[in-house]
């Protein structure tokens, strides 16, 4: 399906009640609407805490914001039971932690105008990376436990796309990966071949549409080597950078992929200071780069979303989020409007 240039968000809100955040969301977000993370809440609802909370041996220590496991001494016994015998009820999500994807689940009636309902999972990168041991080194470089970590985040993303879909039938499950923006540093020793590997193993069995997003400058081919159906990025700061690499992005539209632009700010400042005509004159300009490199604008319209630079949790402003919601359709409407579509 081409989504042309319909908004969606990324995944965390500033907001103190799920209940709150969620109205104010399908306020604004009424085609492809998602499950905000609410890391306000508390150190539970941090994306790498949410998703760390099945790993065999794990230390959630919320006083220190820090996770951390024991590598000498972790039994991994009920976790590959449960894995190796397909048991996706042992990786349901705990209440304490999911405060927004429960309260959408469970409270709401979906709009009659939605096409795709948008979930979210920390990917294996950045978790790997944010997860360390006794000794405080990324549990990224453990063989053993890394692999830990890509089997959880696939059970937990099946977890989660089983259970979305008894909600709606069609479903998005993004992996969230700002580390990724790491790669190629001495802050990240991974190859590029273990990246676009571990996200396809994440993904392994997913049937849902597959999208991924950093928010941060990377290896674009690299990511867009992955088994993925829709790259997302900040296209605020770093729209032209795709551009550099037209016929990697261009096979990846040819295959059916689709970009999602994170054009509107997430700091307060910046999203002060902008308005809708200045966003639809920075999300052409990075669309007309590519254009003039071959790819059609009307193929990049129908292949587009746009979307917050990342998660609205920043802002730490409920008002200025509903702000950015407002922004986020406005320049929806705008694209839109002026491809016929509005």
């Amino acid at each position: 399906m081409d989504w042309k240039c319909l908004p969606v968000c990324i995944g965390s809100m500033p907001h103190l009640r799920a209940q709150q955040a969620v109205d104010v969301m399908l306020r604004h977000i009424k085609q492809i609407p998602y499950w905000p993370q609410l890391p306000a809440l508390g150190f539970e609802e941090n994306m790498y805490a949410q998703f760390a909370t099945k790993l065999p041996g794990i230390r959630i220590d919320a006083d220190g914001k820090r996770i951390y496991v024991d590598l000498s001494r972790y039994d991994p016994e009920r976790f590959y039971t449960a894995v190796l015998s397909d048991d996706l009820n042992y990786f349901a999500y705990p209440r304490t932690s999911f405060h927004g994807f429960y309260e959408i689940m469970e409270e709401w009636q979906l709009p009659s105008t939605t096409l795709a309902l948008k979930g979210q999972v920390t990917g294996p990168v950045s978790m790997g990376l944010q997860v360390v041991d006794q000794e405080g080194k990324s549990v990224i470089y453990d063989e053993t436990y890394s692999e830990i970590v890509r089997k959880n985040l696939n059970m937990m993303v099946r977890w989660q796309e089983r259970a979305l879909r008894q909600k709606f039938p069609k479903v998005m499950m993004f992996l969230d990966e700002p580390s990724l923006s790491l790669i190629g540093t001495p802050f990240a020793a991974i190859s590029k071949d273990q990246v676009i590997r571990w996200i396809d193993d994440v993904f392994e069995g997913v049937t849902s549409v597959k999208g991924l997003h950093c928010c941060g400058n990377t290896d674009w081919p690299m990511v867009l080597a992955a088994k993925i159906d829709i790259l997302s990025f900040d296209a605020y700061n770093y729209g032209y950078t795709i551009s550099l690499y037209p016929e990697e992005v261009k096979a990846f539209i040819d295959r059916g992929g689709q970009i999602a632009w994170g054009i509107v700010p997430n700091d307060e400042e910046t999203l002060r200071s902008e308005t809708v005509a200045s966003l639809v004159e920075r999300l052409e300009r990075g669309m007309g780069a590519l254009s003039a490199k071959g790819i059609p604008v009307q193929m990049l319209f129908n292949r587009s979303i746009i979307t917050p630079q990342c998660g609205l949790g920043p802002l730490n402003d409920e008002e200025l989020a509903e702000d950015a919601l407002h922004l986020l359709k406005s320049v929806s409407e705008e694209m839109r409007r002026r491809f016929g579509l509005v």
